[in-house]
């Protein structure tokens, strides 16, 4: 039992190969570093939210757009908004998503974001939302969103640097040969706090009832639920006095918490059911703070809610300003880019 116990451990904490990265070999930056801080120390980062492009309609992949097309993102709100998160001098930026959901799936618009995220003044890091590529659809009005994951996988993810003009380096799942197509998912470690994405699409993690077997929904929720087996695992070996995921999507981890008649509201297939599940006991094993922040909220004031050592921000404004203050009370405390908002 000890031998298979330590060999779980050995998998969790393997880090890859040289080279490994999926895409190819790191390329030069004007400044990176392992992004660590110092223990103890108070800092604080900026996430982006998806309200700047907020907008309906289907999307033509590789640049054809379907007749539902029209509106849709504001390219010089999203540099306002990226210029004002990165002004406060952050540890990082966490940018969700790269495109309005109107916007076109298309490579030039893809290229185009990368570019505006490599200007930023901050190590950026990209949390993928479904607008993406959930909804891409080809020159046939079919389906293109596992093309579409893929070709952002190579376009965002091509190694183990984030993006901006400052780099940090990252730890992805794409190192492990097993997930090796799961680059989007990363960690990295900063001020004794592990910080990690893990793509959780909205829109009920993109189930889809029609589609028979849902493919790229069911070997994500394999590749998902390896990552987050490992990130717990990690954040308890190192005694790290925090975990926080960034997701698009909101697994509703404290609505179950809230509401025992929650079944009778969720869909058929609950997307989320699995995620949720696992969040909540390894959240419960875990001696530190977990903070799980996603882009689904309504108000205009972002603010944590908290339910023991579990928070949950759900962020609507355009963007917030999270403070870490290691052995305070609180250990995330949220300010919001256009509004201050109190913890609970």
């Amino acid at each position: 039992m000890r031998t298979a116990q330590a060999t779980l451990v050995a998998l969790a904490f393997a880090l890859p190969a040289p080279g490994a990265w999926a895409g190819g070999h790191a390329k030069p930056a004007s400044s990176s570093a392992q992004a660590t801080g110092t223990r103890g120390a108070p800092f604080q980062f900026s996430v982006v939210g998806h309200i700047w492009g907020n907008g309906g309609g289907n999307n033509g992949g590789n640049g054809a757009s379907s007749s539902a097309n029209t509106g849709g993102g504001d390219e010089s709100a999203l540099r306002r908004i990226l210029a004002d998160a990165s002004a406060a001098n952050p540890a990082f930026v966490i940018a969700t998503g790269v495109k309005a959901g109107a916007e076109p799936c298309s490579d030039k618009l893809y290229a185009q974001r990368r570019q505006l995220f490599n200007e930023v003044d901050a190590p950026l890091i990209v949390s993928l939302a479904g607008d993406d590529w959930t909804e891409c659809l080809n020159s046939a009005g079919r389906s293109n969103a596992i093309e579409r994951l893929n070709r952002l996988r190579e376009l965002l993810y091509a190694d183990s640097q984030s993006l901006g003009s400052r780099r940090l380096t990252l730890t992805r799942q794409s190192g492990t040969a097993k997930f090796r197509s799961y680059a989007e998912n990363a960690h990295w470690e900063y001020g004794n706090v592990l910080f990690a994405t893990i793509n959780l699409p909205a829109k009920n993690n993109h189930f889809r009832p029609e589609a028979g077997r849902n493919s790229e929904y069911e070997d994500r929720l394999v590749a998902n639920r390896a990552w987050l087996h490992r990130l717990f695992t990690l954040a308890e070996h190192r005694k790290l006095d925090g975990l926080v995921l960034f997701s698009d999507g909101d697994v509703g981890l404290q609505a179950e918490k809230s509401f025992s008649l929650l079944s009778g509201f969720l869909p058929k297939q609950d997307g989320y059911a699995e995620p949720r599940r696992q969040i909540s006991n390894l959240a419960e094993q875990y001696k530190g703070t977990v903070l799980l922040v996603d882009t689904q909220g309504t108000g205009n004031e972002p603010a944590i809610n908290w339910h023991g050592k579990v928070g949950h921000l759900s962020l609507a404004a355009d963007w917030a300003e999270v403070r870490v203050a290691p052995g305070a009370a609180t250990l995330f405390v949220v300010k919001g880019g256009n509004a201050d908002a109190a913890p609970q």
